[in-house]
């Protein structure tokens, strides 16, 4: 039976698809696509979770502050491994967007889908559906981020054929074989997107003595990393601190070493999905000669990531379109078409 408070409060909000990454929140909205698209960090006062200004330092204004506050403030990324790591700073950073979707208004229940990393506990599941009630959602549905994402790009999940996603976040790489809308053969590998700003970071500190925070090591992968040879290899100039006298120095490095700092997660990751492909019934492998594998979120976007796993395992790899937003996109979808994909939905996802 329809509550009539209920009824007129979500009468007058927009449902939404949020794909909560570790690195990058996007939000989609049903009939006008991605609306929003914010690192996934939030500035708070030390000891009270105060988000700064009046509750607005969330997001690229709030990024812009990691590595650079004050004793008192502080820049928090409250999801880890694509699993929620600060419950409050999460319910506080969801309810900053559920109120910029709605253009400030405070009353608005909006049904919600959220996509999560494949085989995150029930505890962790229970972790977002709460945080995100809290922040204001009616319905909160989850739905695993593999299928979100061969959604978004428009792979055939539906259909009894079988199709390989890998989905390089910032916490996790999900890797899928999906058929019938159901995961095959699926796993979540915590090496992803901060691993690999790791590496960069702990190449610089061994080769050259230059510490680095993690924005800066952020920045020489989009501009110089790759997990292949490029036809031209690139040179940058990196500022940092010196490890041996501490004081500030830069420092040229070039593509060719980002490349061998970069090999060890990327080897990782094409290691994890030999062991997918591994497990794949036959003539699910038979599909997957002919479809290969899309590869999707911020990791597809280092140059060359589809030759190096197509040269690891095989099989034609291809970057999926715009992989940045194929999570959110079909977050999106199953927002528009509730019903249809319900079955898609986890069990535990009641609200």
């Amino acid at each position: 039976m329809i509550k009539p408070l209920e009824w007129l409060l979500g009468r007058f909000s927009v449902d939404m698809g949020i794909d909560l990454g570790t690195a990058n929140t996007l939000v989609c909205v049903r009939g006008r696509g991605i609306i929003l698209n914010e690192p996934s960090v939030v500035a708070v006062r030390k000891g009270t979770n105060e988000v700064l200004n009046n509750g607005m330092a969330v997001g690229a204004q709030a990024k812009a502050m990691l590595g650079k506050t004050p004793g008192k403030f502080e820049a928090i990324r409250p999801l880890r491994d694509g699993v929620i790591a600060d419950f409050e700073v999460t319910e506080k950073m969801l309810r900053y967007f559920i109120h910029r979707v709605h253009e400030g208004r405070t009353w608005v229940k909006p049904r919600v889908v959220i996509s999560v990393p494949v085989g995150i506990t029930a505890v962790e599941r229970r972790a977002v559906i709460q945080s995100a009630e809290r922040a204001g959602a009616r319905k909160v549905h989850l739905v695993e981020e593999p299928i979100a994402a061969a959604v978004g790009v428009d792979l055939p999940v539906t259909e009894a054929t079988g199709c390989l996603i890998v989905d390089i976040g910032g916490g996790t790489t999900e890797i899928a074989v999906l058929s019938l809308a159901e995961p095959v053969v699926a796993t979540s590998l915590r090496v992803a997107g901060d691993k690999m700003d790791d590496a960069i970071a702990a190449h610089l500190r061994r080769a050259h003595n230059l510490l680095i925070g993690e924005q800066t090591a952020e920045r020489i992968k989009h501009t110089i990393g790759s997990a292949w040879e490029l036809p031209t290899e690139l040179e940058m100039e990196v500022k940092g601190r010196d490890s041996i006298s501490g004081l500030p120095r830069m420092c040229t490095i070039n593509s060719i070493e980002i490349r061998e700092a970069l090999s060890e997660p990327i080897n990782q990751i094409c290691e994890a999905i030999r062991q997918v492909l591994e497990e794949a019934p036959p003539e699910i492998s038979a599909d997957l000669v002919d479809s290969g594998a899309t590869i999707v979120g911020g990791g597809a976007l280092l140059q060359g990531i589809d030759t190096a796993i197509t040269n690891a395992l095989g099989i034609q790899s291809r970057i999926g379109n715009d992989p940045l937003t194929a999570v959110a996109r079909g977050t999106g979808i199953f927002i528009e078409h509730l019903d249809v994909y319900a079955s898609v939905f986890a069990d535990d996802d009641e609200g």
